[in-house]
């Protein structure tokens, strides 16, 4: 970490004297232009993102913003999906957001830039500008979906690096969902939706009180979708033929495929037969077409917020939350099917051996639906999360004010994978009796003890996470300047969090569990301050800021980031905006070396050899150092941008105009070296202190002292005999690559009124110049606008109100992508859907009062996306297809 002394860089930055006014949000990812100084300081109750200070917007920042009514016309049922209508939140826009099925990635991540990502994020998501409880077994990111829509008052995000205000993870920005402060009465929402073979449904009900002094929220929401089955989407399948694409379907299949030996050499392709009659060629299965292409969900969350002035100095506010969702799909992913596929080499030592052409043994790929009854199993996940954030707010004087808070959060997750014990299945294939062989030609003949000691397995992973701060911000005007009042916050903030995870496989009654406890405390002191500099009627105007904070990690050091920004208004329709500032992402403590993952797995095999190996080779064992690393360091970054934003009044009126170029260099990247790449991984000089060739006992031994082994009894076992390890590869999660990404933020839009009401168009979106990728630091630069990144994504909305109606038309779109080394395909499509949304006030009376129907179309032209020739199918966006949603909104 970057270790300048503290006094040092805290002087260089504060000496830039600073704050002015930018950007502040306006609806559907637009960016508006800044009010004046006087108008911004009079907002001090308003969470501002971005800025330690009361009631002005970050200066030299864009900040992009959906408001309440933005949300509302989403029909969003999930965070999640709010976050998919955000250009420059890349991991999700224009996609239906999903979790995976596996420990991998059980949860969404919004990743700004997709600057990269490994257990923790390079994204920082707030809820009203505090840090959420993290997620997942293996990593350590808050789950956006605790947040339900309904609570919202607007979502905030700034794609700027803010580590200068808010410490680790805010490299690529910082997204926080700001929730409702004041309702009187009661709202009940419902919606109902249908797709092709899908239906959701939602509720949420809200109840709020304002009294004298204070004012209190209650919200419950409920949330639950069907599952979509992979047989339900031609475009999910492993066969891609069709369109001139490769075939990656399975030949582990019910009948199954028999593959006897080449008789010249056993490194040489066998020949297949297919089962039952054992006719020449394979039998093939679409694994994509078994198991489910969306999961299904159910979530439940409850949310809390009061306030109270209790005099004229002192006021408290408190928020709680608690959200519960359980995730249920059939299958793990496209790629590794539904997981119960088996195979494996069948002899004359097994009573149920049938030879095909006289040889004394073959193998077998088979599977195990007809032992589930002809059915994948479920793989479930459930995660809970619960945050509590109490405050005290005390007014000093007419000016200064201290708010102190503090910040609890605890979540526990966990996932249940079904799979296949393939050591037992390995035995069971090498059994000699019928009691305690396998029949792979017919697994249901199989005796049932020994298919139940194969198909009762599971691969288990359940954490608990925990976060715990205080934090104290002391905000003031620390002189007057002849343009306005010098602005200073100072704080500091005392933050643990903790991870106690288990992670193995196993019957479920009786699992094989490692397990890990890792902790850290980090202690910070911060400080903002801004200077109008001038304003004049000839010169304009010009804010200066300036912030800056220290973090210094019990484990992984300190670091100091600076950041300074300005605002320039040469005239008041026209603010020119810029900053330039340090970042920083500390490793996630499930990266550290504590990770529960963190083993040494034997591969029984070598696939992943230099050029020129003996052909031998391949049948001694591969070693694979896994999991976290001690000596990771943190991923850092620079960061500027320069922008303006345009109001015009008078015959414009109406018409804003908001331009910003970004300019991100991303280092230490946290990563797996690419050993899956065989001969030219070995080939690349850079990876070279990574693997060992033919290592002997004492080098492994060193390196792996105290690591669980998996596939193997111990590390001696396997030099016992006449084919010791082949190779050793450090796959652990190591600093390697950089990330220089530059382009265009732009948003266009307006709006006037007319005879029928209020209408408005608007254009917003992200441009990439330029994206170059190291995959290790020393390496060669790829240009990834070659290699599968989309160049651009925009938004484009039309809408309108006129009396009970309300009405908006949203165009989400991914320019097309370059790729090299695809077979028969050098370009990915562009992928664009159109969502349309209607309310209308029913205008009765009596116990119908106040009630409206909306009506939310999405993907209306029911696009499917681009095609891509890998085993996915696509790429460049996702969508469920068609979804029309009713619903109905009634205040009390």
């Amino acid at each position: 970490m970057r270790n300048a002394p503290l006094n040092t860089r805290l002087l260089a930055t504060t000496a830039m004297v600073v704050i002015g006014l930018s950007a502040a949000g306006a609806a559907s990812a637009q960016t508006a232009p800044a009010p004046d100084s006087a108008a911004a300081t009079e907002v001090d109750d308003i969470v501002v993102t971005g800025t330690l200070l009361r009631g002005v917007a970050p200066t030299g920042t864009n900040v992009v913003s959906m408001g309440r009514q933005d949300v509302i016309a989403t029909g969003a049922a999930s965070s999640n999906d709010l976050l998919a209508r955000i250009p420059q939140i890349s991991s999700a826009f224009n996609t239906a957001p999903q979790p995976g099925a596996t420990m991998a990635l059980p949860i969404n991540r919004p990743n700004i830039r997709n600057l990269g990502a490994s257990g923790g994020s390079t994204t920082l998501v707030l809820l009203n500008g505090n840090r959420m409880v993290g997620a997942g077994i293996l990593q350590t990111s808050p789950d956006p979906s605790v947040i339900p829509p309904g609570v919202l008052e607007r979502v905030e995000v700034i794609p700027d690096g803010g580590s200068s205000i808010y410490g680790s993870d805010a490299i690529g920005g910082v997204v926080n969902f700001i929730t409702r402060k004041k309702f009187e009465g009661i709202e009940a929402t419902g919606r109902y939706g249908v797709g092709d073979g899908y239906d959701q449904f939602d509720l949420n009900l809200t109840a709020g009180k304002v009294w004298n002094g204070g004012s209190g929220i209650i919200s419950y929401a409920y949330a639950q979708h069907s599952n979509i089955a992979g047989a339900d989407r031609d475009y999910f399948t492993q066969d891609l033929t069709s369109r001139g694409g490769g075939d990656y379907r399975s030949k582990s299949c019910s009948p199954g495929t028999i593959t006897t030996p080449n008789p010249f050499s056993p490194l040489l392709p066998g020949t297949d037969y297919k089962l039952p009659g054992r006719t020449p060629g394979a039998n093939f299965c679409d694994q994509a077409k078994v198991i489910d292409f969306y999961p299904e969900e159910e979530r439940h969350s409850l949310f809390a917020t009061v306030s109270h002035t209790v005099n004229d100095r002192l006021s408290l506010d408190a928020t709680a939350y608690y959200s519960q969702r359980e995730t249920t799909r059939r299958g793990v992913s496209v790629g590794e099917g539904s997981g119960i596929g088996g195979s494996g080499t069948i002899t004359a030592l097994n009573p149920y051996f049938q030879s095909v052409a006289g040889e004394l043994g073959h193998n077998v790929s088979f599977n195990y639906a007809d032992a589930w009854g002809t059915a994948a199993p479920k793989n479930n996940s459930r995660f809970t999360s619960t945050g509590v954030t109490p405050s005290l707010t005390y007014q000093i004087n007419d000016d200064w004010r201290l708010k102190a808070s503090l910040n609890w959060g605890r979540s526990t997750n966990q996932v249940r994978t079904w799979g296949i014990n393939t050591a037992a299945e390995a035995a069971a294939l090498a059994g000699t009796t019928t009691a305690t062989a396998l029949n792979p030609y017919n697994v249901g003949a199989t005796n049932a003890a020994v298919l139940k000691g194969i198909i009762d397995f599971q691969n288990y992973g359940h954490s608990v996470q925990e976060i715990r701060e205080a934090r104290a911000v002391v905000d003031g005007s620390l002189f007057t300047l002849p343009a306005g009042d010098v602005k200073l916050a100072v704080g500091a903030e005392y933050h643990e969090e903790s991870i106690k995870a288990q992670q193995g496989s196993g019957a479920p009654s009786a699992l094989n569990l490692a397990r890990s406890s890792s902790s850290r405390d980090v202690t910070s002191l911060f400080a903002e301050v801004l200077a109008p500099v001038f304003n004049s009627p000839t010169m304009g105007a010009l804010d200066l800021s300036a912030s800056v904070r220290y973090d210094n990690y019990s484990d992984v050091g300190d670091t100091t980031n600076p950041k300074i920004g300005f605002n320039y208004r040469p005239i008041s329709t026209l603010t020119v905006r810029g900053n330039w500032g340090t970042s920083f992402h500390a490793p996630s403590l499930a990266d550290m070396g504590d990770g529960v993952d963190s083993r040494i797995q034997v591969i029984r095999f070598s696939p992943w050899l230099p050029a020129g190996s003996s052909p031998f080779d391949m049948l001694r064992p591969t070693l694979i150092l896994a999991g976290g690393n001690d000596s990771l360091k943190p991923e850092t970054a620079d960061t500027w941008s320069l922008g303006f934003d345009w109001r015009p009044d008078g015959a414009l009126d109406g018409f804003s105009a908001s331009v910003t170029y970004f300019n991100v260099a991303f280092k230490d990247a946290i990563g797996l070296v690419p050993f899956l790449r065989g001969a030219p991984f070995f080939a690349d000089p850079n990876y070279a202190s990574y693997y060992l060739l033919n290592p002997t006992l004492a080098q492994v031994t060193a390196k792996t002292a105290g690591l669980a082994i998996d596939g193997a009894p111990s590390l001696a076992s396997l030099y016992t005999g006449f084919t010791p390890p082949a190779v050793f590869i450090d796959a652990r999660r190591n600093n390697l690559g950089t990330l220089d990404v530059d382009g265009l933020d732009f948003n266009i839009r307006y709006g006037r009124p007319a005879s029928f009401g209020l209408w408005h168009v608007g254009l917003a979106g992200t441009y990439n110049l330029n994206r170059e990728l190291r995959a290790i630091a020393s390496g060669p630069k790829t240009d990834e606008l070659k290699n599968g990144a989309s160049r651009y994504s925009l938004v484009g909305s039309a809408g309108f109100l006129s009396g009970a109606f309300a009405g908006e038309l949203t165009v989400n779109h991914n320019s097309s992508a370059d790729v090299t080394n695809v077979v028969g395909q050098n370009k990915i499509d562009s992928f664009t859907t159109v969502n349309l949304f209607g309310s209308y006030d029913l205008g009765l009376s009596g116990a119908f009062s106040d009630t409206t129907v909306t009506l939310n179309i999405d993907n209306l032209f029911d696009e499917e996306p681009p095609y891509y020739n890998a085993i996915g199918g696509t790429a460049n966006g996702s969508t469920l297809g068609r979804v029309v949603s009713i619903g109905l909104r009634k205040t009390f």
